[in-house]
């Protein structure tokens, strides 16, 4: 037998850890999906019933009890949820709203960040390294504990129930992680090209714009995704800083969803479901950016 296809001890546990750890992780998606297509009597054990609420009777006309279901498939695959989520809780208004504040946090994060980084790296000016501290320092701070400064300063710019309540801080706390990834990637472009670029006719701003900024692409994927991850999944500013439903996100809508003494869990399964899937589609898509942007320029030959 091949010495390279010999299994030992320590190797089969390491492999079994693994499976553990992947189902772990996986398990909470695997309860989200089928949770959304079951109804509270299926979930917390009831009668039978079907799409449109009615108990279904058996031969004897008496109801057909269901045992609870947590966990299982789902005995009946109620897809009925999900337009139920998007109609009834106003899903779909709130995913465009998380999706406009989400993609213009991003695109301020991404400029401001680019800008930021050249200026500090590229320039020769007094005061950068100690800029470069300052905006670093702002990783140690975490986001919600400036709510109260940021709630007061919104309310006498009269920003609250708007777009801006959130876009601003949204891409303000997410700037410094976007600098600190954005350095490592423009740590890496010659400065050679900026000299060339110079003897060219460029300045400062067409340096930036014709060499810099299109080199710095593989970095978009990375600073975007953090953004977005931090934008689309956050309640408690999205909770405070707007009040009216038309301005409302996902995470806030899918609260509303919990009523005072009855809940469906039906459709609130969905509609995380709805808030979660975007996420997941783009991190699949993205990975592989994301894990080379967290360690660019972490090695140097």
């Amino acid at each position: 037998m091949n010495e390279n296809r010999k299994f030992t001890f320590s190797t089969v546990l390491v492999h079994i850890l693994l499976i553990v750890l992947v189902v772990i992780n996986l398990f909470p998606l695997y309860w989200m999906m089928t949770f959304s297509l079951k109804d509270n009597d299926e979930i917390f054990g009831g009668y039978l019933k079907d799409d449109a609420g009615k108990a279904i009777l058996d031969e004897n006309g008496e109801k057909i009890p269901v045992e609870r279901n947590m966990i299982g498939l789902p005995r009946t695959w109620r897809w009925s949820n999900y337009p139920k989520a998007l109609n009834t809780g106003n899903m779909g208004r709130y995913f465009l709203n998380s999706l406009i504040v989400s993609a213009s946090a991003i695109a301020i994060t991404l400029i401001a960040a680019f800008m930021a980084t050249y200026a500090m790296t590229r320039l020769v000016w007094k005061g950068r390294k100690m800029m470069n501290k300052f905006f670093m320092l702002g990783l140690t701070i975490p986001i919600h504990a400036a709510l109260v400064p940021v709630f007061m300063i919104l309310s006498r710019m009269k920003l609250l129930d708007t777009y801006v309540a959130l876009i601003i801080p949204y891409a303000a706390f997410s700037l410094s992680m976007g600098i600190l990834i954005s350095i490592g990637f423009m740590g890496d472009i010659p400065y050679d090209l900026d000299e060339a670029a110079f003897l060219d006719g460029c300045g400062v701003w067409g340096i930036f714009g014709r060499v810099i900024a299109p080199l710095m692409m593989p970095a978009t994927a990375t600073v975007g995704i953090y953004t977005f991850l931090q934008c689309w999944n956050e309640l408690l500013f999205a909770t405070i800083f707007v009040s009216k439903g038309q301005y409302m996100t996902l995470p806030v809508g899918v609260q509303q969803l919990f009523g005072q003494y009855t809940t469906d869990w039906g459709p609130i399964g969905a509609a995380l479901a709805i808030a979660t899937i975007p996420t997941m589609i783009v991190y699949a898509l993205l990975s592989k950016r994301i894990q080379a942007g967290f360690i660019a320029g972490a090695v140097k030959g």
